[in-house]
This record gives C-alpha cells, structure tokens and sequence, in this order.
C-alpha cells in the first residue's frame, strides 16, 4: 500500500511541476474564464485503511473501511488558474475489523490490551471506530480549470484533525463453537478515547478526472499514543468524489 502512495505522490508531483513550469515562462497571468467555476466544493471520499506495522497480536480482518466529508474552499493562483490551493474543514472516520481479537478500551492498563479469543466467547463482527474533525489543505492542478467536470486533476495535500471518539462495536456474541448466544441482532459497545493519538497527522495525494479520483492518505504520527501499545500508523487508498 505504501508503494501506491508513492506512485500518486509521484504522478501528482510530476503534474504539479509540469504546471509550476508553464506557469514560470509566462510573465503575464494566464486569461481563462473561470466565471461558471464554483468556489465551493464538496469532497466525499470513501475507501479502505490498514493499520502499518502491525504485530501478531493485532489481527485485523475484514473489509476495514474510512468515510470522510469535506466542505472545501478553492482558491485558484492569478497567475496561473490551472493551479489552486484548497482548504476545509468536515469529518473523517475509520473503521477497523478485527479477527476473533477483542481491543479492551476500557482496560485501566497503560498500554491496550488486543486480546486472542479464539477459544472463548466472542464476537461474530468486531471493529474500532475513530472519528476525527479534520482540517485538510491541498495544493491542487487542473488540465482545464474552466471546466473541471472534464478535467484531469491532482493534488498534494496535508490533513490534520483533533479526534472526537473512539469505541469498539461487536456483533452477535457466539462461543468458541460459533453458535449464537444471544440472537444475530445483539451488540455490544465500549468509548474511550485515552489510548488514541488526540491530534492526527496525515499527507495526502489524489489523481483523477472530472469529478471521480483515487486518493491516499498516510497518517504520519501513530495511531495510538507513544507507550500505549504499537507503534502502528494508518494507510488509507480510496474514491474520492469532488468539486460538487
């Protein structure tokens, strides 16, 4: 996954200097309309994390997922249009599936527990949730800015968030047998935020056309706080819809 990010932050780097080029053999401001361009964007985005350098004891499985939402400003360069930088604020979240492991966020340990439950008791479905608010900047390039619907687009960016919540949900407890104990509907939650990272880093890279594009993240500062259990960071490789 980390091998993906180099390649859009290499295919988005070699847009961006291609631009910054044309934009330094032209003395003059490029004229191009940008009247029916909306300042305002929209950005959905929606994809899959993993949890990095993980030890055997953190056994993730499953389809681990992140949903975010932006409400972005676009501020295009006078001097050149085809380059912009975009900042907002919204809300990202990540959800991450576990394998007969149960992650005790109410432990009074200083480190959190990922505990093996093959054999005892567990849930069918579990998952650690962390919701973040999240100010993202982007230093972004259009092919053709007057019309971004048709556009070829990249962008580098940075994201930093403050985190809201973290809680563990589990599904339809079942025993070492996988019968269920009380019914497919049961769930069970716990919140706790103290052994997840308060602030959360991450760079950013997206390249794409019209309003569809492929974007990853990579949170630079773990995930969980120094002395609270691995030292893990989040990769993030996903769908972004923009510019609405």
């Amino acid at each position: 996954m980390k091998k993906t990010l180099l390649v859009l932050l290499s295919i988005t780097f070699t847009f961006l200097a291609s631009a910054q080029t044309n934009a330094d053999t032209k003395k003059t401001p490029i004229k191009i309309d940008l009247s029916n361009r909306p300042g305002d964007h929209f950005m959905i985005q929606y994809g899959a994390d993993s949890w990095t350098n993980r030890p055997d004891s953190v056994r993730t499985g499953g389809f681990s997922r992140h949903f975010n939402f932006y409400f972005m400003f676009d501020k295009p360069f006078k001097t050149n249009p085809k380059l912009s930088v975009a900042y907002g604020i919204g809300i990202g979240s990540s959800n991450i599936f576990f394998n007969n492991t149960r992650v005790d966020l109410k432990s009074n340990s200083t480190k959190l527990p990922f505990t093996n439950v093959d054999s005892t008791d567990h849930y069918k479905k579990y998952k650690v949730t962390t919701i973040y608010a999240e100010i993202p900047v982007e230093l972004r390039y259009f092919s053709d800015p007057a019309n971004p619907a048709k556009s070829w687009k990249a962008a580098l960016g940075v994201k930093v968030g403050t985190l809201l919540k973290s809680y563990s949900k589990g599904k339809d407890l079942v025993n070492k047998s996988g019968a269920s104990l009380y019914g497919p509907s049961y769930i069970a939650k716990e919140s706790n935020k103290k052994f997840f990272n308060g602030t959360m880093l991450a760079v950013t890279a997206r390249v794409g056309l019209g309003f569809f594009s492929i974007d990853a993240g990579y949170q630079i500062n773990g995930v969980l706080k120094d002395g609270t259990g691995p030292s893990m960071n989040k990769f993030s490789l996903g769908i972004t819809i923009s510019g609405l």
